[in-house]
Order: structure tokens, then sequence, then C-alpha cells
């Protein structure tokens, strides 16, 4: 599987440290499968990118304050994902990383009330399953707005608020961290891509903390695809419209809907060899050596094509993580 990544080292200079305001004042860098070829734009570019009849598939997920502070400690709970019986996959986290130590049965009192308790290892001691008293919270969504705050990375050098995680299309909270391609937009580039006879349609999926490992377990993900979504994407397709997913989540909705159930919780993962069924072109941040989302981004447009790509975003100092620079994928 690692064959099909592009190889590259990121330097933490391309770290982006805050997010950038205005929204849409981040660059944009496109690659064509059909023709290999790499330009460079701004993300207000994007209108003229796409043609009339070309349909944007959007995740309404909004994001929640998903960091929980371990009371009397220097722990945090990051809540990652509801699962179907209950109970929650979540990480354990210290100032520097993962927190190993964590055992079957280990009960930690949160600030402000509440425990979590460690059922069993999901992933490689990274993720468990465990379950929630919510003390005095009615739900642990109740909780999170109670006493949580936005996952933050090392390389995020200091708080930001909530909004800050938003989008514009987050309407439905749900998600552990910021479905990250969305946050550029604004209501703005909206209206002019509507304008330019781009179709705009939504899908939901509830993003789970940071991708996993290259070779992590997937754990399960809480999704919904409208039929109407996928009726209109079937039309414009047989008008000769292209599909482009706004971010990795939105790809892995509409690819498990499509042929599947509509909603649910799932677990798909896309690589080279499964292809993609739905999607023919993708809107996505850039995503860190070895992380799985890349077989995801080799199925859509070619590994030559992502090593390009790549390969212009470190030589042209394009900035990595949810608060950075834009990668556009087309067929």
């Amino acid at each position: 599987m690692t064959a099909t990544l592009p190889a590259f080292q990121l330097p933490a200079r391309l770290e982006a440290h805050r997010p950038p305001e205005p929204r849409d004042g981040v660059r944009l860098l496109t690659g064509r499968r059909g023709t290999g070829e790499v330009s460079h734009h701004r993300f207000t570019d994007l209108p003229a990118l796409l043609r009339s009849g070309d349909v944007l598939v959007v995740n309404t997920s909004g994001t929640l304050p998903a960091a929980v502070p371990v009371a009397g400690s220097p722990l945090t709970v990051h809540f990652s994902t509801a699962t179907a019986d209950g109970s929650w996959l979540v990480e354990l986290r210290e100032a520097d990383g993962p927190y190993a130590a964590g055992a079957s049965g280990d009960t930690y009192a949160l600030a402000g009330g509440g425990t979590v308790t460690l059922r069993e290892a999901y992933s490689r001691g990274r993720l468990w399953v465990a379950d929630i008293d919510t003390g005095t919270a009615a739900t642990v969504t109740d909780l999170l707005y109670a006493h949580g705050s936005p996952i933050r990375y090392s390389y995020v050098t200091r708080p930001w608020p909530l909004s800050a995680y938003q989008t514009v299309f987050g309407v439905h909270p749900g998600s552990a961290e910021m479905p990250s391609a969305g946050r550029p937009f604004t209501h703005e580039l909206v209206t002019r891509l509507v304008t330019a006879g781009v179709l705009l349609v939504p899908v939901l999926l509830h993003t789970g903390v940071a991708s996993p490992e290259a070779h992590e377990r997937p754990y399960p993900e809480k999704f919904a695809v409208p039929a109407t979504t996928l009726r209109t994407i079937a039309r414009a397709r047989a008008d000769g419209g292209r599909v482009i997913a706004v971010g990795t989540t939105a790809v892995r909705a509409l690819e498990t809907a499509w042929n599947g159930p509509h909603s649910g919780w799932t677990d798909l993962v896309i690589t080279p060899e499964r292809g993609v069924r739905a999607v023919d072109g993708l809107l996505t941040g850039f995503h860190e050596p070895r992380a799985s989302h890349l077989d995801m981004l080799a199925a859509i447009a070619g590994t030559p094509l992502l090593q390009r790509c790549y390969d212009a975003a470190l030589e042209g100092g394009y900035r990595w993580h949810e608060f950075g620079d834009l990668n556009l994928l087309l067929p």
C-alpha cells in the first residue's frame, strides 16, 4: 500500500500555526489528471477553475469542543466518535502526544464532572472504546460544550475559539475535528460559485480524531447522504458535469452511499485498488507523510499526479494542516 503514496518529508516551517483571515485568503494548487498539469492559484480563483454543471459535495458537520481535561491531571481526553451502542472512541493525550499508559478498566474523572472508563483498546493503544458518565450534563454533547475546547495539536501554538474551527457549511454539530477542506469557503464565494452554475449538495459525516496512521484499523464514523444529493449528482453526470468532493470526509460518505446504505456508520477505506465510483475530483488540504488519506487521493488523482502536486507544494511553500492551503484534484 505504501508504494502508492507520494514520498516526502514535511518541514516544520510549512505547518500552518493560525487560522488565516480572511478565510478565503489561502493558496490553491490545482492538478489535472488528464494532462498532468499542475498550476498555482488563490482559493478565490475556484469559481473560474470549475465549470457550469459541476457539483461540489460539501460536508455539513459542525465541529465540537471535543477536548476535555482530566481533573487534577495534565492529561486530556479527545472524544472522537460516538458508536452505535452508546460508547465512544476516545484518545488519551499528554502534552507531547498520545498517552500510552492507559489500561482497560481505568477511569478518569473529567473537569466539571463525569468520567471516562476505558473498556478495551481499539487500535494499537491509541484509540479506546470507552463508557462515558456525563455527570450533571444530560448528554456527552452537553458535557463537551460545557467543559471542552477544540482539539488542538502542537503546531497550533495558541488556543483559538470554536468559531475558528467551523465551516460555513457546518450546521449539524458532531465532528471531533473540523472538516477542514470547507474552511476557506465564505458566503460570498458560495454565491459566486452558484452564479457560475456550480451546484452545491450536502452530505454529512461526523469526523473523528486526526486521520489514522498507515495500517491503523479504521474507525466507524456516522454519516448520512440525502437521496436528493444522489439524484442531483446522477443528473449532473448525465449532463456532463463533474463531481468534486470538498474534503476526504465527503468522499467517504458519498462512496459509502453510492451502492449501499444512505446512513449509518461507515468504516470504508478507499485505496487505489478499490478506486472511486461517485467522485471525479477532490478539494482537500495537504496531508502528512504516510497518512492513510493519501491512498484515497491516489485513488482519485493517480500517484504520478499526486507526487507532482506534493513536489510543487513543498517547493512553493504551501502550508499544511487544518489552517493551511488547499489542493484541487481535477479529472
